[in-house]
């Protein structure tokens, strides 16, 4: 079973990051640690619509000019190395 999963998605505004995990107790810690990376504008954590299986989300936007996939990839080795040692 898979420890969180990550997805883009396409808002009228601009796109965004969403990471799903599985344990949301853990969402206040990880959102401080992708507030760090430097291509991260902003984290909120927030509820899940419907069809997700998870209570939260962490919505992930990206700073001006920088490339979606490029954090989206950042972020999986990021949270694959966290869940690997946690």
């Amino acid at each position: 079973m898979l420890h969180f999963r990550t997805e883009i998605r396409n808002t009228p505004q601009e796109q965004t990051i969403k990471v799903y995990v599985n344990d949301f107790s853990l969402d206040d810690g990880i959102k401080s640690m992708l507030e760090r990376i430097e291509t991260v504008k902003l984290v909120e954590i927030q509820p899940s619509l419907s069809r997700n299986r998870v209570e939260k989300n962490l919505t992930i936007f990206s700073a001006e000019g920088a490339d979606i996939n490029e954090l989206k990839t950042s972020i999986d080795i990021l949270l694959n190395s966290y869940f690997s040692v946690n």
